[in-house]
């Protein structure tokens, strides 16, 4: 923003202009949870993003908008998934297995993340163009407000809200063109069959190789088309202003088969009484989302798939019902004839014939009263009543005759038993799993506020003190059906078809007629309930607007912990200097019109556990699961015997308590020329004591897996944050924006005497642990085995560092190479603007970061060009191939594959153009285009460097996205 004065010569021949002071972002107000503050008063690690027309418009869900908008805010996107939630971290993650998940405050209403079907989360349920801003706090001074909930940092959404005046109505439409950026170079069908011939001989070649020269990863993928539109009209009917909005997105992914359609509605009221003293703020949305999940395994499948294979084939049609073997698709089978369930699954089919269909019906809203009292105006009372609840059910169903369906339900074992203990046999029969939950979160707050300035003695008070009320329902249960009429008769599948329409089983499940309950029990759900009560207080003081000082204090209980460890106690004290307002600064105060240092000390908790609501306490839990069940003549009235579903308690740990963080953080923020220059600086240090993990310990009760405290961890961090309007004139103005952080994070002790953890497997489906908690090390640590190299720099197959020559390779000669999480990260953007025109570029970059390559060590073996004896696999071009008799044991451990992932990408490049006098002045219309995705520089050989905890397997690609896209306003 930049201002520009219009003065009247009016026959003078000398003009003294002054500039005004741009207190705009200085007097701009930022949510601090249960409130707001000055910019310029802030004590806190706080960053505020207000997104544009064009980030509004490109994105697909609120979390998008987070991409790149602040340092130390890291945001990895589940690649081009229409329907995957982003992974967001808040200056590195602070648990092990507990949720390093910040926490989502929307319109005072703390939130939980439900809505698990199809991959939604509450971020995503957000339409962009309802947001009015987005406050993140970083540091425990401005998140220990929230107290158990902050230790992962803060996300305050604020909607937008009715203005006084006429209706005005706001339109915004996009459409998108989405297609893959790349694809991994394999081998083609004639590369391949040289290579089988070399190591098997032509009678293999000719047995197991086909004619066709099929690009299996083109043909799983496709180009997709996606729109939006947001519909918004708000303003003041009488005395009540308002606004009202509706959505509807529908994001098709470029992976066949995977979209997400959402519709979105939302009213929100801000009436105002008794002269202005009383103001209720109503909020409601309500969302509808249906997704469709992709079998992500087909990306995976698609790049080792057999080129010279057909996607379909014409098979004879088997026995009487007209359906050919595998309803056409083209699949492995032996010499015989017979499945081999251990091959791989036509990719195409996979997408084709197993859909898990989502769908989430959301709701969340409150009614807020902030009632100024008549004989004391300075002391507010506030009363929140919130709410959100979700319905979320998915049916993932296999169809009948599908290789999945032969080989979900095990050629080889066709018998399965149902509830009724019945035995069905079930080969090639489809196949429903049915899952269903419903969550509520139900909020109940009061507390006092009360503000003043006094003049005489130069200061300012804002105290508050409140109390909290949150309870968390949750109901679920999963059932799994198997086509009770689909069994096998002399080797070939029988499955209900009608010849007359061509349909079968599968589009027409009807689980009280065709679906035999596997397991599952439609009657029984499981239900679990957590309850918060918070007493929590807040001080503001400001002296002479130099001295700032903030206290905040917050009592927490959770259900979650035993009465012993239930209470958490979490303080946090923060201290501002406005050292520009020093009288030794009067001189530079010409050109640095704000100057502030801060320190600032907190403590936070977590009690976020996703895996168990009441952890301390042995839960008996029934198990009418088939195979656990038990005979019992005791209960039976007759002389048969009955079944009975025996108990049997969950693991647990009696003396569980909370995480907690400690933060210290020191910044500076700086503003120079009239605002045109603005840089802020921040050190943080953060300590957590008594990590919760889920992981295996010797002597636990019930079982060695459970979940409990097991160490503490530190993260240590820089962040500085850069915006310039290097050029202001009257038709050009050029801004820019750089931020970069540092974030370095490591285990500094574990449970008992020990030194390390394993936290996950490699992709390859070996069971052997890759990551670690390490002392000493960050988390997920890669623990591997150091390959030898040639003098030509290739790999030495089977050769490995033996690093205590000790003459033989084992888990002792493993060392600890990198891990997933980067070092720093940067984020450029830049935006220009020429009159009515703009142009803008975002870029971003990750360095530090590694992955292991999970498709580079799946396709450059070469024995794994023939599988089980029959399954021909293919190869990468252009990259070393391991011998056939290479140690696959300790080669999937070498570091070899774990690859330095570091990249700058390029998120997005736009271009605009603002009609703002359409309809004598009524109508403001902007166009634009933009291209997100468009390059990406790394050396990485994977498909994509952006992995989320560092392992590349089945990764859905992120695409190139073309949008165009409106935005009316009138």
């Amino acid at each position: 923003m930049h201002n520009i004065q219009d003065v009247a010569i009016e026959g003078r021949t000398t003009l003294n202009v002054v500039m005004k002071e741009n207190t705009v972002m200085l007097n701009e107000v930022v949510a601090i949870g249960y409130g707001v503050v000055k910019k310029s008063d802030a004590t806190g690690s706080v960053a505020v993003i207000k997104p544009d027309e064009i980030s509004a418009g490109i994105a697909t869900s609120t979390q998008d908008l987070l991409v790149g908008a602040s340092p130390g805010v890291v945001v990895t996107t589940k690649g081009g998934d229409p329907t995957g939630n982003a992974d967001i971290r808040i200056r590195g993650g602070n648990s092990l297995t507990a949720s390093n998940n910040p926490l989502i405050v929307i319109d005072g209403v703390p939130m939980t993340n439900q809505s698990n079907a199809g991959g939604t989360n509450v971020m995503t349920m957000v339409n962009p163009q309802d947001i009015e801003s987005l406050t993140v706090l970083k540091d425990a001074s401005a998140t220990a407000i929230y107290g158990s909930r902050a230790s992962n940092g803060v996300i305050i959404i604020t909607t937008k809200k009715g203005q006084a005046g006429k209706p005005k109505v706001s339109f915004a439409a996009n459409f998108h063109v989405n297609t893959a950026r790349k694809t991994l170079d394999m081998m083609n069908a004639s590369e391949l069959r040289s290579h089988v011939v070399d190591m098997y001989g032509e009678s293999v070649a000719a047995e197991r190789m086909g004619d066709y020269n099929t690009d299996w990863q083109d043909e799983i993928m496709r180009t997709s088309f996606s729109h939006d539109y947001a519909l918004s009209v708000s303003g003041t009917a009488n005395w009540l202003p308002y606004r009202v909005s509706v959505s509807y997105t529908d994001n098709q992914g470029i992976l066949k088969n995977s979209g997400l359609q959402r519709t979105t509605t939302g009213i929100t009221l801000t009436p105002k009484f008794f002269d202005g003293l009383l103001q209720i703020t109503t909020n409601l949305m309500g969302t509808y989302a249906k997704s469709r999940e992709a079998e992500k395994g087909a990306v995976g499948t698609a790049i080792s798939y057999n080129p010279s294979r057909p996607v379909r084939y014409a098979y004879p049609t088997t026995g009487n019902t007209g359906m050919t073997m595998f309803n056409g698709y083209w699949n492995v089978t032996e010499a015989n004839g017979n499945i081999n369930p251990l091959c791989s699954q036509n990719p195409v089919q996979m997408l084709n014939e197993r859909r898990n269909i989502g769908e989430t019906y959301q709701g969340n809203g409150n009614i807020q009263f902030d009632y100024a009292l008549h004989f004391l105006p300075d002391l507010h009372l506030n009363l929140n009543l919130g709410f959100q609840v979700s319905k979320n059910q998915s049916w993932n169903d296999t169809a009948p005759n599908s290789i999945m369906s032969w080989n979900d339900q095990n050629l080889f074992n066709t018998s399965l038993t149902n509830s009724n203990n019945e035995t069905i046999t079930a080969a090639g029969a489809g196949a429903r799993t049915k899952w269903y939950e419903l969550q509520r979160n139900t909020l109940l707050e009061f507390y006092a506020n009360y503000r003043k300035d006094f003049d005489e003695i130069k200061s300012s008070l804002d105290v508050m003190a409140g109390y909290s009320w949150q309870r968390f329902d949750y109901q679920g249960n999963s059932r799994y059906f198997v086509n009770s009429a689909g069994f096998q008769t002399n080797g070939a599948p029988y499955v209900p078809y009608d010849p007359a329409t061509g349909t079968y089983t599968l589009n027409q499940f009807d689980e009280s007629l065709a679906g035999t309950l596997i397991s599952g029990n439609p009657e029984r759900r499981w239900a679990e309930k957590l309850m918060l009560i918070s007493f929590y207080g807040r001080l503001n003081y400001t002296f002479d607007d130099t001295y700032l000082l903030t206290f905040t204090l917050r009592d927490d209980g959770s259900s979650r912990f035993s009465k012993d460890t239930r209470w958490g106690l979490f303080p946090s004290l923060a201290l501002g200097w406005k050292f520009v307002n020093m009288d030794f600064m009067e001189d530079v105060r010409e050109i640095m019109n704000e100057g502030k240092l801060r320190l600032g000390w907190g403590i936070t908790g977590q009690q976020d556990l996703q895996t168990s609501y009441l952890p301390y306490l042995p839960v008996y839990i029934s198990s009418y699961e088939t195979g656990f069940q038990y005979l019992s003549h005791q209960h039976s009235t007759s002389d048969n015997p009955v079944w009975i579903d025996p108990l049997y308690p969950r693991p647990y740990d009696s003396g569980i308590k909370w995480e907690e963080t400690t933060t210290w953080n020191v910044g500076v923020d700086l503003g120079f020329l009239n605002n045109r220059i603005n840089l802020s600086a921040d050190w943080y240090l953060r300590e957590t004591k008594d990590l919760l993990c889920e992981g295996f310990f010797a002597g636990a009760a019930t079982s060695n897996f459970l979940l409990r405290n097991v160490g503490n961890m530190r993260n240590t961090g820089v962040e500085i944050n850069l915006t310039a309007r290097p050029v202001v004139t009257r038709d050009f103005t050029w801004t820019t924006s750089f931020n970069a952080a540092y974030n370095h994070n490591k285990v500094t002790k574990l449970d008992g005497d020990k030194n390390d953890m394993s936290n996950g497997n490699t992709p390859s489906g070996i069971s052997t642990p890759l990551r670690y908690f390490i002392v000493g090390q960050p988390i997920n640590t890669f623990m591997v085995y150091e390959q030898v190299y040639d003098n030509h720099g290739d790999p030495l197959p089977g050769q490995y560092v033996d690093q205590n020559n000790d003459g033989q390779i084992n888990d002792a000669d493993k060392i600890m190479y990198h891990t997933a999480d980067p070092d720093w990260t940067f984020n450029w953007n830049n935006t220009f603007n020429y009159k009515n025109w703009d142009f803008g570029i975002a870029l971003r970059a990750s360095l530090g970061n590694y992955n292991y390559n999970g498709p580079r060590f799946s396709n450059t073996r070469l024995s794994n060009v023939m599988t089980n004896n029959v399954q021909i696999n293919n190869l990468m071009r252009g990259e070393y191939l391991f011998p056939a008799d290479t140690d696959l044991n300790n080669l999937v451990l070498s570091n070899y594959w774990i690859e330095n992932a570091s990249f700058i990408r390029c998120d997005n490049i736009s271009v605009g153009y603002t009609f703002n006098n359409l309809l004598k002045d009524k109508l403001n219309l902007r166009l634009f285009g933009v291209v997100q995705n468009p390059f990406v520089i790394t050396k990485y050989k994977g498909l994509d460097p952006e992995v989320f905890g560092g392992i590349d397997n089945d990764v859905y690609p992120r695409p190139i996205t073309v949008t165009l896209g409106l935005t009316a306003t009138f």
